[in-house]
């Protein structure tokens, strides 16, 4: 573990911006306001060190990281569809109305995950799904990487054939030298604007898991495809048309270096509030603030909450065309890069908002204290989930929440029930 002997000290906002650029070339960067107290700032590969317990290294009292010990319990595509799974069976066996089903066997209120299956290990139930409908398409993406790398698409049980096969059994051969993959059903039916796909960046901060206390960024964006979009299985190999990673479309001819096909997540709400109306565009929004909170929940139990940790998320999510979202992956690192000027300006204020709660005021840091900042310093940031405060305020009363009765965060009114109710669930 490499610890900087010198300490970092800026007191203008030009200093504090080049920081941005160290993050992704350093991993971490050690940052004081005075030469009292430490902050670091970690990639996921230095956090693992300062917890190992080989190690030794232990962090005192004014020291605080930005990842928690085994945020890979969320971030980790396939280790996120185990907790979510559990997480649902539990509700189950307590007999929650959360965990409820319709006719056909799926969740009412907690389908929200695509079908999804981990390769090598759940092959047999993954084509057991797939003859069901063989039509289907699926995404198989790597566990551990990230910005679309590994990713391709298939409509045939005979495309995964990279992996081993016993052919005296046709049963699927685990090699501990491959790859864990996961392999999801394709949303096939995106929502298109302009007649392409795109799915949404969310960004949310998570102080402390028990109790449960989370933030969301006003300013998240949407990353669109610079190829329209076609379900016609001879594009499957096309990933200007299927995957909205930054990463991948900037390698596009059609890639647009001003805008960086990119929206902010104001512009998709006017669009969808001019085109599919204002209680469908509420109802939408609620529902992924809804997806958020329930995805963190169902880690929240298998954290290891320490004391010294916040971590800020970025959630993927994608609305097809019956404006459901679903959730994609949440990443424990978005990236900070900056592809345009906007781009820039939102990820410098991200980071400024999240240091402004980590550390309010820019005291010296404290892990004992309750990590509830007050309000003038949340910025962009807004209250998404408070445990203790839905806890004080009685039961959560999620289920009334679900039947369309409550809207977005700050407890903003529903119209569906023809009754304005407040948000319960939060």
């Amino acid at each position: 573990l490499r610890i900087m002997a010198g300490k970092v000290k800026w007191v203008t906002d030009i200093e504090k911006s080049v920081l941005i650029n160290n993050f992704e070339k350093r991993g971490w960067v050690q940052v004081a306001e005075n030469e009292d107290w430490n902050f670091y700032w970690m990639s996921v590969q230095t956090i693992r060190n300062v917890f190992s317990v080989e190690t030794g290294y232990r962090l005192s009292d004014d020291q605080i990281v930005n990842h928690f010990p085994n945020h890979y319990e969320l971030t980790r595509k396939d280790l996120m569809v185990k907790n979510i799974k559990r997480y649902r069976k539990e509700l189950e066996k307590e007999g929650s109305p959360l965990a409820e089903k319709d006719e056909n066997g799926k969740y009412i209120y907690l389908d929200f995950v695509p079908v999804t299956f981990m390769l090598p290990a759940d092959y047999n139930l993954f084509v057991e799904e797939f003859r069901k409908n063989p039509s289907s398409t699926w995404i198989m993406k790597p566990c551990g990487k990230a910005q679309g790398k590994g990713i391709f698409l298939i409509n045939k049980l005979s495309q995964i054939k990279k992996w081993s096969r016993d052919s005296k059994t046709s049963s699927f051969v685990s090699q501990p030298s491959k790859e864990a993959y996961v392999i999801s059903l394709y949303i096939n039916n995106p929502l298109l604007i302009g007649g392409k796909k795109f799915d949404l960046r969310l960004y949310v901060l998570v102080s402390t898991y028990r109790p449960l206390r989370c933030y969301m960024y006003k300013l998240g964006f949407c990353r669109f495809c610079t190829v329209k979009y076609t379900p016609s299985t001879s594009e499957l190999d096309n990933m200007f048309v299927h995957l909205t990673n930054v990463a991948i479309q900037k390698h596009g001819d059609d890639y647009n270096h001003i805008h960086g096909g990119k929206w902010t997540v104001s512009n998709l709400r006017l669009y969808l509030e001019s085109t599919r109306g204002k209680e469908v565009t509420n109802k939408l929004f609620d529902e992924i603030h809804w997806i958020i909170v329930q995805s963190l929940k169902a880690v929240a139990p298998v954290m290891n909450n320490d004391k010294h940790c916040f971590e800020c998320y970025g959630y993927d999510i994608i609305i097809d065309d019956k404006l459901k979202p679903w959730l994609i992956e949440v990443n424990a690192s978005p990236s900070l890069t900056s592809s345009t000027a906007n781009d820039r300006i939102l990820k410098y204020n991200l980071i400024n908002d999240t240091l402004n709660i980590a550390v309010p005021n820019g005291e010296i840091p404290d892990c004992k204290w309750n990590k509830s900042p007050p309000k003038e310093v949340l910025g962009n940031y807004e209250v998404l989930y408070d445990e203790e405060m839905a806890q004080s305020d009685g039961s959560d009363r999620d289920l009334r929440s679900r039947s369309g009765q409550s809207a977005g965060v700050k407890g903003t009114r529903a119209r569906d029930s023809g009754k304005p109710v407040l948000t319960t669930w939060k």
